[in-house]
């Protein structure tokens, strides 16, 4: 039935897309003013041994340390592509590689580009594979022995290059480096997205890879969801308050939302190794994948598909709310439920929808080139066509013809002829009778004058 709904989700929000319109306007998924941390702003831990480490409520709160009991992440690669990473102490141990795709960047991928959100990839790395510096205490990610692909990109004024062909170049590099799971933090405020894009989003599904996407803000003047949490296949994640409720600034709704996450006063480590609190779905997106991660790590036998049908089927329902909802997807995310569940359906294909299918039907297919000739063609022998019927020639069909005159004309002359002639007979001799005797009359009164006279 998920597989159903899925399909029909992807089928309704395709309708509305324009197939031509070029994805402009990105936007970071976050709230653009982080400030320091204060153990004051942030939800108490049950044990608030550290300050910084009791403020990351989701880590208890979403099943996190519990799930950590089974794995952390390890053997799994995860892609960040943002604003590039830092270097800090608590993330140089997660990043593997990495490289820039801005043109404004270092080709490691480690300097921040931008110049109002260069520290966004930071805080977006950190919350997903942040490595504990000492044993309880400070920022750790959830996901804090997954590695990370590094992947810097620029927006508008701070990259030399298209947006959407650095989003598109920076896809398929990370799966081509062996990325498992690709997070993106960013939106562009409409629904459709770059046709370059399909072929770059597919080429991640076709080779296994788990993309993560954020579903923007409302407080960033996003209404709805935009590209590329529109695009069927990807796993789009809406923002929380610490309550557990949809959040009114820092998150959005859609349709293809799958799983909600924590969105509200969240941690990240700014590259001069300072922690602070930020708000968004750019935080939401790094922790679901981090759960992903620790899916992967534990059940490596899994491909993308289910990996995702894992989170979406063991998230936690919300009372009141329609599964799926446009606000939370399916539910807040559980990572103990997503690692050691037993009882999770296995699906043949991603519950998300099908790019390849969403293409198929609303892209307009490139005609075929028609097919080149090599070398000499021979002549083709055509039989001879038989010869043509004589045909009768034309007549009036006014006029009779033979056929008719012998079959009817004649029977019919011979049988009326006589009777013709009976008649004309004794029409002749009545006239003759008559005739007779108007002279023997006119006579007799001759005779009668003469006489009186005499």
């Amino acid at each position: 039935m998920r597989r159903a709904l899925t399909i029909a989700i992807a089928g309704f929000f395709a309708v509305m897309l324009s197939l031509s319109a070029p994805a402009t306007a990105v936007e970071l998924a976050e709230d653009p003013t982080p400030t320091p941390t204060d153990s004051s702003t942030v939800a108490p831990s049950p044990t608030p041994t550290d300050p910084v480490r009791a403020g990351q409520y989701w880590l208890d709160a979403y099943g996190i340390t519990e799930a950590w009991k089974t794995t952390k992440g390890k053997g799994v690669t995860v892609a960040v592509i943002d604003t590039g990473v830092a270097h800090t102490s608590a993330l140089d141990p997660a990043v593997i590689g990495g490289t820039d795709f801005s043109g404004a960047g270092s080709e490691d991928g480690r300097s921040p580009v931008g110049v109002k959100d260069a520290n966004h990839g930071s805080y977006v790395a950190s919350l997903l594979a942040a490595r504990e510096t000492s044993p309880g205490t400070g920022m750790v990610g959830v996901a804090p022995e997954a590695d990370i692909l590094a992947i810097s990109v620029g927006f508008g004024s701070s990259a030399t290059v298209p947006f959407v062909e650095q989003l598109a170049d920076a896809i398929v590099w990370a799966v081509d480096e062996g990325a498992d799971i690709i997070n993106l933090s960013l939106t562009t405020n409409q629904l459709s997205w770059d046709e370059s894009w399909d072929e770059a989003f597919q080429y991640a599904f076709d080779n296994d890879v788990v993309v993560i996407v954020a579903a923007g803000n409302r407080g960033s003047g996003t209404a709805v969801v935009g590209a590329p949490a529109t695009i069927p296949g990807v796993l789009t994640v809406a923002g929380v308050d610490p309550t557990g409720k949809a959040s009114l600034g820092a998150s959005t709704q859609g349709i293809t939302i799958g799983v909600a996450a924590p969105s509200e006063k969240l941690l990240g480590i700014a590259p001069d190794g300072s922690v602070v609190t930020w708000d968004g779905t750019s935080g939401a997106a790094p922790i679901v994948a981090g759960v992903a991660a620790l899916v992967r790590s534990a059940h490596p036998d899994l491909d993308a598909a289910n990996v995702i049908q894992r989170l979406i089927e063991t998230a936690t329902p919300v009372a009141g709310a329609p599964t799926p909802s446009p606000l939370y997807g399916y539910g807040l995310i559980d990572a103990n439920a997503a690692v050691t569940a037993t009882d999770v359906s296995h699906v043949d294909a991603n519950p998300m929808g099908s790019l390849a299918e969403w293409v198929r039907i609303y892209r307009r297919a490139d005609a075929p080139p028609p097919p080149q000739q090599q070398g000499e063609v021979s002549p083709v022998q055509i039989p001879e066509l038989p010869p043509v019927e004589a045909q009768a020639p034309k007549t009036n069909p006014l006029m009779p013809s033979l056929e008719s005159i012998r079959n009817g004309s004649i029977p019919l002359i011979a049988v009326t002829l006589p009777g013709i002639l009976l008649v004309l007979g004794v029409t002749a001799a009545a006239r003759s009778i008559r005739s007779a005797r108007e002279s023997r009359t006119s006579s007799n009164d001759h005779s009668k004058e003469v006489s009186f006279r005499a």
